[in-house]
């Protein structure tokens, strides 16, 4: 069984983009979403795949990803996806050994900027970069296929 171990984080600054080694634009979109799991497509650099994760919430979630055919993932994100397509250019920063990746949101989204770092164990130490600001790991809120139904523009501040 596949798990990802990964913690979520709102930045304070924008200073992580003079460390940014690469970038990529996503568009991803959920096909299902329920109680136990949701089924997302995603479409990046020419490439796509369908991933299957758990819907509990915390830092630590069984998934499974697995390549699809570039023009069979555009047709669903045109023709099944629940809700809005999420659209976001996804930053590659690497701080003391561990990559952080940086989504900023587009479209019904902008506004939203969150740090993802996927560890090897939910204990794992890591360096906590100056700019990270607070932990969001446990809000459902942040999770993408939340953002679908309820995009950051239509949070009450």
């Amino acid at each position: 069984m596949a798990q990802e171990i990964e913690r979520k984080f709102l930045l304070i600054n924008d200073d992580w983009r003079a460390q940014v080694s690469r970038q990529s634009y996503y568009r991803q979109g959920y096909l299902a979403g329920g109680e136990r799991s949701s089924i997302r497509v995603r479409v990046a650099d020419g490439q796509a795949w369908l991933n299957i994760k758990s819907a509990t919430l915390g830092i630590q979630r069984t998934e499974f990803e697995y390549q699809i055919p570039l023009a069979d993932a555009q047709q669903m994100l045109d023709r099944f996806c629940l809700g809005a397509v999420i659209e976001k250019t996804r930053y590659f920063v690497t701080v003391a050994g561990h990559l952080w990746e940086i989504d900023v949101f587009d479209g019904a989204n902008a506004g939203l900027v969150v740090a993802e770092i996927e560890l090897d164990d939910e204990h794992e130490a890591f360096v906590r970069p100056a700019w990270l600001g607070a932990e969001v790991s446990d809000d459902p809120r942040y999770y993408n296929v939340c953002l679908v139904e309820h995009p950051y523009s239509q949070w009450n501040p």
